[in-house]
């Protein structure tokens, strides 16, 4: 199986990445990227709302990768869009992280009101090179709809809740049909899963762990990972999912097990608001 996927921007993408969130301790992200570069992972995922851009930066300039082998991907918050602070919400992400550019921007949440303007100075970014490519995170099919009569460019990526226990099938098959990549957040649903019986036999089965059958799961889906772990080990272990491959039966009674659990929960500034 490739460990890479062209986007529609024919950007290329790493189907694993590391996940940052949460990983404020002193030196936490930094170790994280220096442990994940080792161990061949090529995609580092943060956002503004994270605090860490800055420690995000250190570890791409300590972790001895070049630039040019590394996926870098950030977002803009809520306050931003609704202040309609993108291009200086942006600036101030490249100074924290260090770079010239990041290879994918991504409208973090759909505010009502907002993202479709959003999407438009986005669009600008795209077209200066700042942001090789652009997407948006946690879009609903209505949210890809009334993007698509706003603007010709057609999200690269759409950043979700994608597990075992949260199998979006219909919004991931919208998609696939357009040309959009998923890309998965808590993959690993926190852990949710990790007792299930149905997944724990089937890591004996293929002498895996219950989290690399529901990383393994995704990627076979077409969907690409970005596990979140600060643990070198566990780290190591979320990457070794290229080499094997879970039988379609199997993927089926994965597929059984959706009970649409989601383990993030919308923003406060978010509830309650009609969309």
């Amino acid at each position: 199986m490739r460990k890479t996927v062209f986007l529609n921007t024919d950007r290329e993408m790493p189907l694993l990445g590391l996940g940052v969130y949460k990983l404020t301790g002193d030196n936490e992200a930094e170790q994280a990227i220096y442990h994940a570069t080792q161990a061949g992972y090529r995609l580092i995922d943060t956002a503004s709302a994270y605090a860490n851009e800055d420690a995000v930066g250190r570890g791409i300039a300590q972790c001895g990768i070049p630039r040019k082998d590394l996926f870098v991907t950030t977002k803009i918050w809520n306050n931003a869009q609704r202040l309609g602070d993108i291009e200086d919400s942006f600036r101030r992400s490249l100074e924290r992280l260090q770079l010239d550019y990041v290879d994918l921007y991504l409208i973090h949440w759909p505010v009502p009101g907002c993202f479709l303007n959003t999407w438009k100075e986005m669009e600008k970014l795209l077209e200066s090179g700042q942001a090789q490519s652009i997407g948006v995170s946690n879009f609903e099919i209505r949210h890809l709809e009334e993007l698509k009569k706003y603007s010709d460019i057609v999200p690269a990526v759409n950043q979700i809740e994608f597990h075992p226990y949260c199998y979006q099938k219909d919004l991931l098959e919208y998609c696939q049909d357009r040309g959009i990549q998923v890309q998965a957040y808590a993959p690993l649903a926190r852990g949710a899963y990790f007792d299930n019986d149905v997944m724990c036999v089937l890591a004996t089965k293929y002498v895996k762990t219950p989290a690399q059958i529901g990383l393994r799961w995704a990627l076979q889906k077409g969907v690409a990972v970005i596990p979140k772990s600060s643990d070198p080990e566990r780290i190591r272990i979320n990457g070794d999912i290229f080499d094997f491959e879970i039988e379609e039966e199997d993927m089926e009674i994965i597929d059984s097990l959706n009970q649409n659990l989601h383990v993030s929960h919308v923003p406060e500034d978010l509830r309650d608001v009609p969309f």
